[in-house]
């Protein structure tokens, strides 16, 4: 009885054997991946670019300085208007000027009356020595009298000139073309010699950087530079670095850099900028590997099964950063250089 009781149950489980030796062939066989790109990952040689503030300046900056002491009587022109180089847009008047120059008018005039008197003293003189009533030494002392009285007068005048020319420096003039960056100070102020009256810009607009100290023997000119496109939406980004001041001022090191289509509108404008310092190697792969969701980005990494030699697709959060090129990025972590990643192929529209 026994016997055949084992023998019912062989006679049952053999089935079951049989059914899950057929499904064996099936588990191992090696899954089919969705049609699609696959890229395995290797360092690559970038640019290193470091972020840094910039300025919208000029090549230059002229200064209108007053040349004279006095009252700025009037300013013809604010902040935004275009100059020529030469304008007049400004006076300063000193009055104390004007009563040196009506003061140097009078010794002109004694002057020139002195020398009248000393010339006509000569003409009598050498007309008595000439019939033999004065002796020569007398004609020449009076030779030397009229020769003193006229050179008294070309001195009163070129005092009296002197004078003049200065009152004529009150006229303030533009140093450049240009526009006027800065003019606030009010007619009717008090101004001294040197006093700055306005600023005018001079030369070609200019991305002005200022780099850490660390960075001096690395930026060079020609190197890039690029604009952060939320500062300057709309316009050429990219530009070179035209200048390296050799100062260090403050632990910062001075840089221009060009950037087409760049006006002087908004000079003084402060934007964000990176800008190249040398090469480094990354993780670089094309943004259209990059899945972004619920705010997470993610890239599909290709997997090999241990059993079977089947493939299988797995999403992993990564960290990327952007590249000068919008359509790349750079994995910063998540992912290692060797694994393979995965981007299925765009649909493609039905033809109508």
């Amino acid at each position: 009885m026994g016997k055949r009781l084992w023998l019912a149950g062989v006679m049952l489980a053999l089935p079951l054997v049989l059914s899950a030796c057929g499904r064996e062939p099936e588990r191992e066989q090696a899954a089919v991946l969705p049609a699609g790109d696959m890229l395995r990952l290797a360092p690559q040689q970038i640019a290193d670019m470091k972020a840094v503030g910039a300025e919208i300046a000029t090549r230059d900056q002229a200064e209108a300085l007053a040349r004279i002491p006095g009252i700025l009587t009037s300013l013809s022109v604010r902040a935004g208007d275009m100059v020529r180089k030469g304008q007049r847009i400004g006076m300063i008047v000193d009055s104390r000027l004007g009563h040196e120059v009506s003061a140097y008018g009078a010794q002109v005039a004694a002057a020139q009356a002195e020398a009248a008197r000393a010339n006509a003293d000569l003409a009598r003189i050498r007309d008595l020595h000439d019939n033999g009533v004065y002796a020569r030494a007398r004609l020449d002392q009076a030779v030397a009298a009229a020769r003193a009285a006229d050179a008294q007068v070309d001195a009163a005048r070129a005092r009296q000139g002197a004078s003049a020319s200065v009152a004529g420096q009150g006229a303030v003039l533009a140093p450049a073309d240009g526009r006027v960056l800065r003019a606030d100070i009010p007619a009717g102020s008090v101004v001294a010699p040197g006093m700055s009256i306005a600023t005018v810009t001079a030369g070609p607009p200019v991305l002005r950087l200022m780099l850490p100290e660390s960075t001096a023997g690395q930026v060079r000119p020609g190197a890039r530079v690029i604009v952060d496109e939320t500062d300057m939406p709309s316009g050429a980004r990219e530009g070179s670095i035209a200048q390296v001041y050799p100062a260090i001022t403050g632990g910062q090191v001075r840089a221009d850099a060009t950037l087409p289509g760049l006006t002087t509108e908004f000079v003084g404008r402060r934007i964000g900028v990176s800008v190249e310092v040398g090469t480094r190697k990354a993780l670089v792969v094309s943004r259209r590997y990059v899945i972004t969701r619920y705010g997470m980005d993610q890239v599909q990494v290709v997997s090999v099964e241990t059993r079977g030699g089947g493939r299988r697709l797995s999403m992993v959060p990564v960290q990327i950063a952007p590249l000068a090129d919008p359509r790349g990025v750079e994995i910063l972590s998540g992912v290692a250089a060797g694994d393979t990643l995965f981007a299925p192929k765009a649909p493609t529209r039905a033809a109508r």
